[in-house]
Order: C-alpha cells, then sequence, then structure tokens
C-alpha cells in the first residue's frame, strides 16, 4: 500500500486509517489497520501465529494474511465472524476463524507467538443484545472480571517472551473518567505480564466527534482523543 511506514514513537496519529485490501471502518469500534500492520512487523515473522479474540470485522485477520502470518481469529458473535471470514475469503494463507469466548480460549498452553486485540470498552459500543459472554453487555465489576480472566488465558497461550498487544481506551462515565485503558494494564500486569511498550495513539475520523464537541462545550469537558496500546511480555513461567 501506498504510504505506510513503520512508527518509530510511542505516539501513533494516522488521519488516513488505512482501506487496502478489503479493510472498511463501517464496523463500530473498529481498528486501524495501520496500528495491526505496525504491530505485527514490529514482533512477528513469517509463518508466527497470530491470536486475536476480539476479532471483530477481521482487520487483525486480513494483516496477519497480507504478511504471511497464521491467523487465529475468535469473536462470541457468529455476525461479526460471518463479515470476517467473507474480508478473507480471497486471502490465502492459513487461518482459523471460530465463534469462541475469550475467556475460555479453546487453545493449548503455549502455542501462540503473538496476540494482537482490541476488547471492548466497557459498554460504550454494545456488540449484541443477549449474548452470553459478550463482555460488552457487563456491569463494570464483571468486566473487569472478565477481563482478569481473558488476561489469564492470553498469559497461558503465549509462548515464552512472546508479546501481548491491547488497544484499549477511557470512557467517561457520569462526567467522570473511568481510567479503563490503566485499569485493564494494571490486569495484565498482576497476571504475571511485563509491560514492554505504552503507546498512545490519536484518534481521528470519529463519526461521534460533532456530536460530542456540543456536548463537551455545554458541561466543560474535554473530549477523549486518545487510546493506549500496551505491548505485554510473557518473560517467565508462572
Amino acid at each position: 500500500m501506498d504510504n505506510f511506514s513503520q512508527e518509530l514513537t510511542s505516539i501513533w496519529s494516522f488521519r488516513d486509517r488505512g482501506d487496502w485490501n478489503n479493510h472498511k471502518g463501517d464496523y463500530p469500534g473498529n481498528c486501524s489497520p495501520r496500528v495491526i500492520r505496525n504491530l505485527l512487523l514490529k514482533y512477528t515473522k513469517e509463518n508466527d501465529t497470530v491470536l486475536d479474540q476480539f476479532l471483530g470485522s477481521g482487520t487483525t485477520a486480513i494483516e496477519v494474511l497480507l504478511l504471511n502470518r497464521k491467523i487465529i481469529g475468535i469473536d462470541i458473535n457468529k455476525k461479526a465472524l460471518d463479515i470476517s471470514n467473507c474480508r478473507i475469503k480471497d486471502l490465502n494463507g492459513n487461518k482459523i476463524l471460530k465463534v469462541g469466548n475469550a475467556e475460555k480460549l479453546e487453545i493449548s498452553n503455549e502455542t501462540v507467538n503473538f496476540i494482537c486485540t482490541h476488547p471492548p470498552y466497557l459498554d460504550i459500543i454494545k456488540y449484541s443484545k443477549d449474548i452470553e459472554g459478550d463482555l460488552s453487555l457487563l456491569n463494570k465489576v464483571d468486566f473487569y472480571t472478565a477481563i482478569k480472566n481473558v488476561a489469564n488465558e492470553c498469559y497461558r497461550v503465549l509462548k515464552f517472551k512472546s508479546k501481548c498487544a491491547i488497544i484499549i481506551g477511557d470512557v467517561r462515565k457520569k462526567g467522570y473518567i473511568e481510567p479503563l485503558g490503566f485499569n485493564v494494564m494494571n490486569i495484565f500486569l498482576s497476571t504475571g505480564f511485563l509491560l514492554k511498550e505504552i503507546i498512545i495513539k490519536e484518534q481521528h475520523n470519529c463519526k461521534s466527534t460533532d456530536k460530542w464537541k456540543e456536548i463537551a462545550k455545554q458541561k466543560n469537558f474535554l473530549l477523549i482523543q486518545h487510546e493506549y496500546i500496551f505491548v505485554f511480555e510473557k518473560n517467565y513461567f508462572k
């Protein structure tokens, strides 16, 4: 693709989210393929196995296959898997896409080279109406409990010294910041991971920005315009 370059600092900002191959920005909360490509090029090599257990519309799967890696893509929502399968159907490579629960992965211990995933931001976007195991339907306490389970599963399936990248942002509740990013970071650290990088990603092209600008002016708060990419490393065995 044109005008792609690897990032060299801890601040990432992509005004052009990237629309090569079958990438589209039409799925709620989906991530820029520029983010995924940067992470894959930095932390993986050809034929590595990459896991995304919150696959959504398949951004990670597309990039993994384009870069000649192997993808295990999991989502609790079959509709998301249908979209992902459609978008990768013309791509060759080793691909396993299946419905599953990120809290209890059906994957053997220490078989994954890299995890790259983008979990829900609490209930800001609800990805289903009633699917059991959908984290976006949980209250705050249950959400953090589920994330602890997700972190334990990430640790279990990763190979020694392999990396896990989590893309997450903060949310505002009743006028106050819920530091979702740092709370998730601390949960992963408590699981045994070491923190390799904290990357700040500037948000662009959010469909709801104009609406929230007016609300922010009226209620005197700042718009959240950043997300975090935490890169963890499994550096010792429990």
